[in-house]
């Protein structure tokens, strides 16, 4: 089965925490500190790999998680950092921020490599404390956490053209006649559910990949049949043909159906309403399609369309079309669907100062992800690092903060694994 999108949590490794230590020798009873700093967290790294070819893989395993950085020792050993973890996916894969909708990555190029999420910092070891007031630092920092989030793995197939039009006019029957691809193919409405790639080969130079994509009908920019399967792998092609049933067979009418459809285009992305596109009037084998034909140009020639009318089913006129279309792409420019500077975009996070505080039963939590690191870095049983924390709260307005909500002398205080009574 073809899988083109996915939805999947990744998260970076935490920081080691920074080491308390000092330095022991023999005859020397009291060395000055040397807890070594924590290693970083890995990163989650996406790379593309062209083996791949859907987001299959996905379905079965949602959660990757990187190491985290190893916590600092003594004699100023600095912890190891965490591995990194790749992650990857097939050309063609892009990756957003479910949260934010903002696309982190546009994986296009084989062994391209984006960072996703970035390890945690490690945290710094006692020995970078020490001061000439502050001899002896019982206290070291822990280390960052790694960035966690969930993101949406969308595949854009990688064709150089795209087979467009109407369900049953032919898209598949072209595709097999023109390339080695083996779509299935029947007398019914909606045959291809999944699109298909191949390869055209025109000489030992020269070819291209072409698609053949599920088939649209009216209201497909809103999700309506396959819709937005249909439309988004449209928009990394260079150039559509765009089949119609020119004998009418099914008692369509091919000008109002070329119409559709690229109204279809343009409400769900204008820039694919201005891709160019090749007209192939299908099924000019069937009695009548002669008159048909005739009507369609005097329309759409004027209007600058290059039409050929062909016969899937025969072969007729399907070689001078793909020929004209293999000259035209070398005229035109690559895709391009998002900017360089979003392509590589790595994704961070500001240093976040917000918090929350409620009230659980008599209690006052109070959590943000900086509330949690610094409770994490603070030695309570040492003076200097006490009021460090009592400073750090104070200044950020936690303190404040809980005044306003009507806390109390002798109430308690949550804040993670820490719990104490207020008092001003």
């Amino acid at each position: 089965m073809f899988i083109d999108s996915a939805r999947i949590y990744i998260k970076a490794g935490n920081g080691g925490n920074g080491a308390v230590s000092f330095h022991r020798e023999k005859y020397i009873n009291k060395g000055g500190p040397d807890g070594g700093d924590g290693g970083k967290g890995g990163d989650v790294i996406f790379v593309v790999d062209e083996g791949l070819r859907t987001l299959q893989d996905f379905r079965y395993k949602r959660k990757y998680i990187a190491e985290n950085g190893e916590n600092g020792r003594g004699s100023n050993c600095a912890g190891k950092s965490g591995e990194d973890l790749i992650v990857k996916v097939p050309p063609g894969t892009i990756v957003r921020d479910e949260q934010t909708g903002r696309v982190l990555a546009d994986l296009v190029h084989a062994g391209q490599k984006v960072v996703i999420a970035k390890g945690g910092k490690g945290g710094a070891g006692n020995s970078h404390f020490a001061t000439s007031t502050r001899q002896v630092p019982n206290f070291a920092k822990a280390g960052d956490e790694g960035q966690e989030f969930w993101v949406i793995l969308e595949l854009k197939l990688l064709a150089d053209v795209g087979l467009i039009g109407f369900p049953n006019v032919g898209k598949s029957t072209i595709l097999s006649m023109v390339t080695a691809a083996q779509p299935k193919i029947a007398n019914y409405h909606f045959t291809t559910i999944d699109p298909n790639l191949g390869v055209v080969n025109i000489d030992a130079e020269n070819g291209f990949v072409m698609a053949d994509i599920p088939g649209l009908i009216e209201g497909a920019h809103e999700g309506v049949g396959l819709g937005h399967q249909f439309l988004k792998h449209v928009e990394r092609t260079k150039l559509l043909i765009h089949v119609v049933d020119i004998s009418g067979s099914e008692g369509r009418d091919p000008i109002k159906d070329f119409e559709i459809i690229n109204e279809e285009l343009k409400k769900f992305n204008p820039a694919l309403y201005e891709r160019p596109q090749v007209i192939a009037a299908n099924k000019m084998d069937i009695t009548g399609a002669g008159e048909r034909l005739a009507e369609f140009k005097e329309v759409y020639e004027p209007k600058g369309y290059k039409i050929f009318p062909i016969s899937a089913a025969t072969k007729s006129g399907l070689k001078e079309l793909i020929y004209y279309v293999a000259q035209k792409l070398k005229e035109l420019p690559d895709t391009v669907l998002f900017e360089t500077e979003e392509k590589e975009t790595v994704y961070s996070v500001k240093e976040d100062d917000s918090y929350k505080i409620y009230k659980e039963n008599d209690a006052y939590v109070v959590e943000g992800s900086w509330i949690k690191k610094l409770v994490a870095s603070t030695n309570f049983n040492d003076h200097e690092s006490l009021q460090y924390f009592q400073r750090t709260i104070k200044r950020k307005g936690v303190i404040e903060a809980l005044e306003n909500m009507g806390i109390d002398e002798g109430d308690t205080v949550k804040m993670y694994d820490l719990e104490f009574e207020y008092f001003r």
